[in-house]
């Protein structure tokens, strides 16, 4: 079906699973283009509250009447053919479009819309190239995955020269989005419930940067060897960034403080761009610094003014973020819901001054814990105390084969002191009952982890560690 997003203009769009990350900034993206908005999802959260709050009715749980009159429906990936509401647009003749879709049909609007994908660290990259390109002028339109307080939450409307956001490859929906700009950040294994193996997850990353046009740009990480090999494949312009010298963008002369935060020349060629200091910490930083650097230089953003915005750039929310100290325990939460991007948020945490480092994880869908299940088993070695809570089910059933029971053994066998926690109020309580004064925790997981961050914020003091 084609669709002109033009034509709803004065209408009334409704949006079912509004309460997601993405789903709720473009419904708020939608408001602003001048139509009108509604929207339902199965549970409250911060995200409907803030719709609400906005003029974006809300209605919690899925009935057919909440979406009778409205002129198109919009679902995320979560929301199945079988919820009523969809059953509802279908029988009454009410125009369907997925997320993906609506983003790529934005991104059509737009003259240069600028792609940023990869299997890590898209929304962290999409946050710092916000902030680049809004300190300097740029004013683009901009929906990334999580809030920014720089851009006043996860949207931004701008002129119609730019458009900025994540190309997320779950499901292969960065298909449907045509960038003139690509970043590709790495290729790992993950959402293997879609693909059949990471060699699969490459062809799509493949496929996607085949969208741009020669006269565009695919930049990529070039420390990333199957990043590497989707570049050479490529007939547009291409860059590589990196810390690894066969790069054109590097990163030299990197010293980091004690807690993890970097300092270095990023270098074109060999030949100084800009010295940049970051206030957010890791290697991985460095990476993702380097990727937005890569983008300011191809859209002529001066150098000097880039290295000052990445050093106002204090991190997306949910991002190794700092929630309470309680107690005299620092609180920490992050997203981070693979292998690899725990193991990046651990050694984040191992920097910090502390006691006791604790992780409290929340596996996200059944799939993803047991395809990546080895992976998980090896990534906690370094913290002191694990709780593990059930598993998020999310978009997914529970097939019956696989259970957070069944990853204490082998994590236990690995000398960590590991406990199942099912709820977050079991997490909570035993938190409490045996944390001690200049301990660390963090929370991971991409589900609602954060509302244990949350309880415990709330529930309890929020003196300073002494001497912090």
């Amino acid at each position: 079906m084609s669709i002109n997003l033009k034509e709803f203009t004065g209408k009334r769009v409704h949006f079912i699973g509004a309460g997601g990350c993405s789903m709720s900034g473009l419904a708020m993206l939608m408001q602003e283009m001048g139509m009108e908005v509604s929207g339902s999802d199965r549970t409250a959260s911060h995200k409907t509250e803030s719709l609400c709050a906005k003029g974006i009715p809300v209605q919690i749980g899925h009935e057919p009447n909440y979406i009778k009159d409205s002129a198109l429906s919009i679902y995320s990936a979560a929301i199945s053919a079988e919820n009523p509401e969809r059953a509802y647009a279908k029988e009454n003749g009410i125009p369907e479009i997925e997320r993906a879709d609506l983003l790529g049909l934005l991104a059509q609007q737009y003259v240069c819309p600028i792609g940023i994908s990869g299997t890590h660290g898209k929304t962290t990259v999409t946050s710092m190239m916000a902030q680049v390109m809004v300190e300097n002028g740029l004013n683009p339109t901009i929906h990334v995955g999580g809030e920014l307080d720089a851009i006043g939450g996860s949207t931004r409307m701008g002129s119609k020269d730019y458009f900025l956001c994540e190309a997320c490859e779950f499901n292969r929906t960065f298909l449907r989005f045509f960038p003139k700009i690509a970043v590709i950040l790495n290729i790992d294994e993950d959402h293997l419930d879609c693909y059949k193996d990471i060699d699969d997850i490459e062809d799509a990353f493949l496929q996607y940067a085949r969208l741009v046009p020669s006269y565009g740009f695919v930049i990529g990480c070039g420390d990333d060897a199957r990043v590497r090999r989707v570049l050479e494949k490529l007939e547009c312009r291409t860059r590589t960034y990196g810390i690894e010298p066969h790069n054109e963008i590097r990163a030299e002369n990197i010293s980091y403080d004690e807690e993890g935060r970097a300092f270095f020349t990023a270098t074109l060629f060999g030949h100084p761009l800009c010295e940049v200091e970051l206030q957010v910490p890791g290697e991985h930083n460095v990476l993702n610094a380097l990727a937005a650097i890569a983008v300011a230089e191809k859209l002529g953003i001066a150098m000097h003014g880039t290295a000052e915005s990445l050093y106002h750039f204090t991190g997306a929310h949910r991002r190794f973020e700092l929630t309470s100290v309680t107690d005299g325990v620092r609180v920490y939460q992050d997203y981070g819901h693979n292998p690899t991007e725990i193991k990046n948020a651990l050694r984040i945490a191992k920097m910090q001054q502390h006691k006791r480092l604790w992780a409290v994880w929340q596996p996200h869908t059944y799939s993803r814990t047991k395809s990546l299940f080895d992976g998980f088993v090896e990534t906690f070695d370094n913290v002191d105390k694990l709780l593990i809570t059930d598993i998020c089910a999310a978009r997914e059933s529970d097939p019956g084969d696989i259970s957070t029971e069944m990853l204490l053994e082998p994590i236990r066998a690995r000398g960590v002191e590991v406990h199942h926690t099912p709820t977050f109020d079991d997490a909570e309580a035993y938190l409490r009952a045996n944390w001690q004064e200049g301990d660390l925790v963090i929370t991971l997981g991409c589900g609602d982890i954060d509302l244990l961050n949350e309880q415990i914020a709330l529930q309890g003091d929020t003196k300073e560690v002494a001497g912090s």
